[in-house]
């Protein structure tokens, strides 16, 4: 059975189950004290794994979809390319709107780091959302 194209309803999708799993994160001194401490080395590794788990959830773990049949963006699958800007997105946005940044003292760069320890968890969420629903 093949599945309907992309559709604005997924993106909504996507953005309730990335809010829906990275929400806590935000608001957790630990994280932004963890990215504090990370490197710029491992900062790079935590999104190129966001992008590993999110394209792994979409195309390899979700035998039902087909990736040549995909919309694409410059190459690249929409219902991807959506998937990572909510999974980022929805942190950033989260992170700013409550201030955690500031609240917790961090750096420019603990900031993407800390967006980024989020991000693996929305992605997870948003991935899991567009696969079921």
């Amino acid at each position: 059975m093949r599945r309907p194209r992309f559709r604005p309803a997924d993106v909504a999708q996507q953005i309730v189950g990335g809010l829906l799993l990275a929400g806590p994160f935000v608001v957790t001194e630990e994280v932004w004290v963890l990215a504090e401490s990370m490197s710029s080395l491992q900062t790079a590794l935590l999104i190129g794994g966001v992008v590993v788990v999110g394209y792994s959830a979409l195309y390899k773990a979700d035998k039902d979809r087909d990736l040549e049949v995909e919309a694409k963006f410059l190459g690249i699958p929409l219902r991807f390319v959506s998937l990572l800007t909510v999974a980022f997105g929805a942190v950033t946005v989260m992170s700013f709107l409550l201030a955690a940044p500031r609240t917790f003292g961090a750096s420019p760069m603990g900031t993407l780091t800390a967006i980024s320890i989020g991000s693996m968890f929305s992605i997870v969420g948003a991935a899991a959302a567009d696969s079921l629903f």
